[in-house]
């Protein structure tokens, strides 16, 4: 009778941990938006893809700082699945973001959030810079305020490129 009462208790609290676990993991919001370089970017796109999606400004000293630390990022995890976006603020001017991305030629896709529809939808982001990472799930995994510690991302991205889609 014991064991049968320890089991029940074990299941019950896994399931509760389950429970909490996804919680912890709320859905990243409906996107559709046009990049800079002309591509629609919604959420089936993005789909059993790792996504990091970086909010930013070129008159963001911490965000230009980080700029090129994000670059390395993409280019070490984007063959196996990670998809970078790096969603320019609403109040930066678009030429401007252009020139930025032309001249550090960004290797990946650049959005302006043109109507703050996108910040709005990831809680209102008005600090820069404020990254976000997302499982292939489509579930925000870690909200970053500030520029991330680099080691500590590359190890979870790790870890979130090795689960099965």
């Amino acid at each position: 009778m014991k064991i049968r009462i320890l089991a029940l208790l074990v299941v019950v609290v896994l399931a509760v941990g389950g429970f909490f676990v996804h919680a912890a993991r709320p859905p990243m919001p409906a996107l559709d938006l046009t990049t800079l370089q002309g591509e629609r970017v919604d959420t089936a796109a993005l789909r059993g893809k790792v996504v990091l999606i970086n909010f930013w400004a070129t008159s963001c000293s911490t965000c230009v700082a980080e700029m090129p630390k994000l670059v390395e990022t993409h280019n070490k995890f984007a063959a196996r699945g990670l998809e970078t976006l790096a969603m320019a603020m609403s109040y930066d001017p678009e030429a401007q973001v252009r020139a930025y991305v032309e001249k550090n030629a960004l290797p990946f896709k650049v959005a302006l959030d043109s109507g703050d529809a996108v910040a709005r939808g990831f809680g209102g982001v008005r600090l820069t810079p404020t990254t976000f990472l997302i499982d292939r799930q489509g579930r925000i995994v870690h909200k970053y305020l500030g520029e991330p510690d680099f080691p500590t991302l590359h190890a979870l991205l790790e870890k979130l490129l090795a689960e099965a889609a």
